[in-house]
């Protein structure tokens, strides 16, 4: 049975969030609102033959958070347990520092990129969903719960974003960060003005 600390305060949070240089964060749940879509595929083979293709939804206010986030100075990336060629598309289109596909280990991963990045678990967040997240979590400096994230997991959250997973719940939580290093208002002009 796992057992749950009480969620600290805000202010607590945010004191976490000053030191994070990397944000880390699960996807389906998080990154997708976690709903799967795969659709059979004929192939040019057998009659019977097919491939499967998954399909994902991603918020594109997500995709421009992370971009806000990497001019603040703040590295980001992914530790997911399914393999998906769809998350392997938008990892690059959102050139993400640390892509691990593949995982049933987290917390493993996460003591190897603490290693890669030369930094202290203090130095890093976490966003999950779901239980598979909540040794991650329990090991980083700052853990984020997505709206709509298992009880366990909001349970030991340092912070819950109002917006569910998929639907900008990742943009909360670099919105969080950045406000609490008083970096937000300064890399958003600065995104505005290299986007226009």
């Amino acid at each position: 049975m796992l057992e749950f600390r009480a969620m600290p305060n805000t202010s607590s949070a945010k004191a976490r969030a000053r030191k994070v240089k990397l944000l880390l964060f699960d996807v389906d749940g998080v990154l997708t609102d976690g709903k799967l879509f795969l659709f059979p595929v004929p192939t040019a083979g057998p009659a019977s033959s097919q491939v499967v293709v998954e399909a994902k939804g991603f918020h594109a206010q997500d995709g421009a958070g992370i971009s806000i986030a990497r001019i603040a100075g703040i590295k980001a990336g992914l530790i997911t347990r399914r393999n998906s060629e769809t998350v392997a598309l938008r990892a690059r289109d959102l050139k993400l520092e640390q892509v691990h596909q593949g995982i049933r280990d987290k917390l493993k991963v996460l003591h190897e990129v603490l290693r890669a990045e030369g930094l202290s678990p203090s130095e890093v967040a976490f966003v999950g969903d779901d239980v598979i997240d909540l040794p991650v979590m329990r090991n980083c400096g700052l853990s984020l719960a997505v709206a709509n994230a298992r009880r366990e997991v909001k349970e030991e959250a340092h912070y819950v974003t109002p917006h569910a997973g998929g639907d900008g719940a990742l943009r909360d939580a670099i919105e969080f960060i950045l406000k609490a290093q008083g970096k937000w208002k300064e890399a958003v002009e600065k995104y505005i003005r290299d986007s226009t």
